[in-house]
């Protein structure tokens, strides 16, 4: 029975999303922490956070402490988890501590789930739940997955892309690729550098993705935008303006291996479920759904009808609520996968 201090969990490399019943989301936030290097003390958490990347002083360094989806920094992911976990809980008593159900990428190792767990569990959760990124966006989504009748979900969130065939409250055949929204500003930035001279921060490559960005390139026009950061021969602050080409450009090798694993999930599919994926096309979730024409591109490499789910961002957020309100509606499997304080 979901309780009110029970806490669906999108611990994404990019952000944090947080649900609640009957609140629905109440907190989305970078997956940032500032440190104050002597010490180790938190300085900021979440937006505070992640307006100081590349402009701490020499003391204190803002991090992302997952990286690929996975935690890359286990003490800073349970003191960040721990803050998140009380401001959207209003501050737990010990003897009100939550249940969590947490998402993870469908292709995690057996070390990276129980990292995950025993951090939720020192961060003060009473019991910790895992459930896969794309069964998690299928539920958040509002698709029906408890039926026999397959259903593929793509999730392109910040550190990893999880693309998988859902039927029966399970995964059939999945792939994860340690790739997302990250990788596709750094993309940008590296691109930027190497193209022309200019080193720029990974908050501008993200500007220049959001604002210009596109995954098809046919039928758009070519904007441009204005950036500005170190001129790599001089060393003195510069501006150039950059396309949509370029854009494009920077981050098509990533478009390509994303398409490939599409392809790949498509071929492992049964032939009884591929026939029900041609009739019910792909479910794209996560911000990168937002990306301009990512929907156009995967319809035109597969010949399969593409749908971005209404608010994408939060689908796999909603989805890990829903899901423990209602722990028959996943498999068997996913509900072992829990650890008790």
């Amino acid at each position: 029975m979901f309780t009110g201090s029970d806490i669906g969990l999108d611990l994404g490399t990019a952000n944090v999303m947080v649900f609640v019943k009957n609140r629905g989301v109440v907190l989305h936030e970078p997956t940032v922490v500032a440190l104050d290097k002597e010490n180790g003390r938190i300085i900021a958490v979440g937006a505070e956070a992640r307006q100081m990347l590349g402009r701490t002083p020499g003391n204190i360094i803002a991090l992302r402490p997952l990286r690929d989806g996975v935690i890359a920094d286990y003490d800073v992911t349970e003191k960040m988890l721990r803050y998140f976990i009380s401001k959207a809980d209003g501050g737990w008593k010990f003897f009100l501590r939550p249940r969590l159900m947490i998402c993870i990428p469908s292709g995690v190792t057996g070390v990276e789930v129980r990292a995950v767990k025993q951090a939720a569990i020192q961060a003060g959760a009473k019991e910790a739940y895992l459930i896969e990124e794309p069964l998690a966006a299928a539920l958040g989504a509002d698709l029906d997955i408890s039926q026999p009748s397959g259903t593929m979900v793509v999730d392109i969130g910040g550190g990893t892309c999880d693309i998988a065939v859902l039927s029966l409250g399970g995964i059939v055949c999945s792939k994860s690729l340690r790739m997302g929204g990250d990788k596709i500003d750094e993309a940008i930035v590296k691109y930027i550098r190497r193209e022309c001279s200019l080193a720029i921060g990974e908050r501008t490559g993200e500007e220049l993705k959001m604002e210009i960005g596109t995954a098809d390139l046919q039928g758009a026009d070519n904007n441009s935008m204005e950036i500005r950061g170190r001129d790599m021969l001089s060393g003195l602050p510069r501006g150039v303006v950059v396309s949509r080409w370029q854009v494009h450009d920077a981050i098509k090798e990533i478009l390509d291996v994303i398409v490939s694993g599409v392809k790949e999930v498509l071929e492992n599919t049964p032939p009884e479920l591929a026939a029900d994926i041609v009739n019910k096309g792909i479910i794209l979730t996560g911000g990168g759904a937002l990306l301009d024409g990512v929907d156009r591109l995967l319809c035109r490499e597969t010949g399969l009808p593409i749908y971005i789910a209404e608010d994408p961002m939060s689908c796999v957020a909603k989805g890990t609520g829903r899901a423990l309100h209602n722990m028959g509606i996943i498999s068997a499997a996913s509900k072992k996968r829990v650890v008790k304080r």
